[in-house]
């Protein structure tokens, strides 16, 4: 058996041989010469970004971007080149574009982009253009110079917005690191990262959503669920046309809420559903607030009124942003009144332990009424039960 082995290895050593004289041959290397050339290039423009060198990068092509990002506090910046087409002087490169915002960061963040780029007459290739690639939200800068402000908690990035404007951000969200903390527990990074764009247009824009979809929605916070240290920081990405509208109370609410969300991410997966997710957001939120169950939750409240109690706690797709207004809000507030009862019921830190024993699950099927059993020692149709009557109760 050994003899056979090595007589048929032979032919398969001088066919690989054979393989790597063909490529040799076929041309392959010199797009693989272009394609390090183009690397070495991109390695450039990302050393200058994070040395705040202008010249440097201005001699890797258009300055496009650059001045934008002078006020980010990065870590880490680079491009890794995934695809490229060229034709003759000119090349179109997709690149993934992955950065650290220093203190805040633990992981870095990925976004594709597509870059075109020419060749001059010294040889040299140069980038012409760098935008978000296809299917690609917009990044911050690519909206406009960036202003940034530091809370005690949080860094709060702007564009077209005033140094004021973005302190009082900062404010909101220095309040509400301490509050998730009394609520959650302290294991999470305890610190935030807030993004002001300009307009709705430009939140849906970093969001790579029509902007009809976060209409009225004041503000939304991005992030990889289930993914612990390793993740980088959520995003808490404001629509300032709706966070205008809200008085100093429901502003520290929504600041609060996302907040939570931030908090909550490293125990929130596919099991997770949004009555639950939304909900505890929306506890720890209102928490010490002052405000009564009709007050934080008129549009059930109203419901209940008149006879209608929900059979059951909302689906995720209750939470869709399909434009009813009034249907997304009972969905919230249901949730909220969810997780509410639990509080009061069974306490607050075992409404965090319910929390955490249903995210821990791989699969949404059976989590709640697992984590029901074993935490709060009820089943799915009790709890239901008792969700309605507490609705009665303090809705009614």
């Amino acid at each position: 058996m050994a003899g056979r082995g090595r007589v048929r290895g032979a032919p398969v050593a001088a066919l690989c041989l054979l393989l790597v004289s063909l490529v040799a041959c076929g041309g392959r290397p010199a797009a693989d010469g272009v394609r390090a050339e183009v690397q070495s290039l991109l390695d450039r423009r990302a050393a200058a970004v994070l040395d705040h060198d202008a010249a440097a990068h201005a001699r890797t092509g258009t300055r496009g971007g650059f001045d934008n990002l002078r006020a980010v506090p990065l870590a880490d910046w680079s491009y890794r080149v995934t695809a490229l087409d060229r034709t003759g002087d000119t090349a179109t490169v997709l690149a993934d574009l992955s950065y650290r915002v220093e203190g805040h960061d633990r992981s870095p963040v990925t976004t594709a982009r597509t870059l075109r780029l020419s060749r001059g007459a010294d040889g040299r290739w140069s980038v012409d253009s760098d935008r978000p690639a296809s299917r690609s939200g917009r990044q911050l800068w690519d909206q406009g110079p960036v202003r940034a402000v530091r809370g005690e908690r949080s860094l709060v990035l702007g564009v077209g917005q005033s140094a004021a404007r973005l302190r009082d951000y900062a404010g909101l969200a220095d309040r509400a690191v301490p509050a998730v903390s009394d609520a959650w527990g302290r294991d999470w990074a305890r610190r935030v990262v807030v993004l002001v764009p300009e307009s709705l247009e430009d939140m849906a824009g970093l969001l790579g959503s029509p902007a009809s979809s976060y209409r009225g929605i004041a503000a939304v916070t991005t992030g990889e669920t289930g993914t612990g240290a390793r993740a980088p920081a959520d995003r808490i990405i404001v629509n300032p046309d709706a966070f205008g509208l809200l008085g100093d109370w429901g502003r520290q609410v929504v600041l609060t809420h996302e907040a939570t969300h931030v908090a909550t991410r490293a125990h929130t997966s596919a099991a997770t559903p949004l009555w639950l997710s939304e909900g505890f957001a929306d506890w720890v939120g209102y928490r010490g607030g002052g405000r009564g169950p009709t007050e934080t939750a008129p549009e059930l409240a109203r419901a209940v009124g008149r006879g209608e109690v929900p059979a059951a706690l909302p689906d995720d797709g209750d939470f869709g942003f399909s434009g009813d207004s009034d249907r997304l809000a009972r969905a919230y507030e249901s949730g909220w009144t969810a997780c509410r009862l639990i509080a009061d019921r069974w306490g607050e830190e075992r409404l965090g332990a319910f929390y955490r024993a249903v995210g821990a699950h791989r699969q949404r099927e059976g989590a709640v009424e697992d984590a029901m059993d074993r935490v709060l020692g009820t089943t799915r149709e009790e709890f239901t039960a008792l969700w309605r009557d507490h609705l009665r109760d303090r809705l009614g």
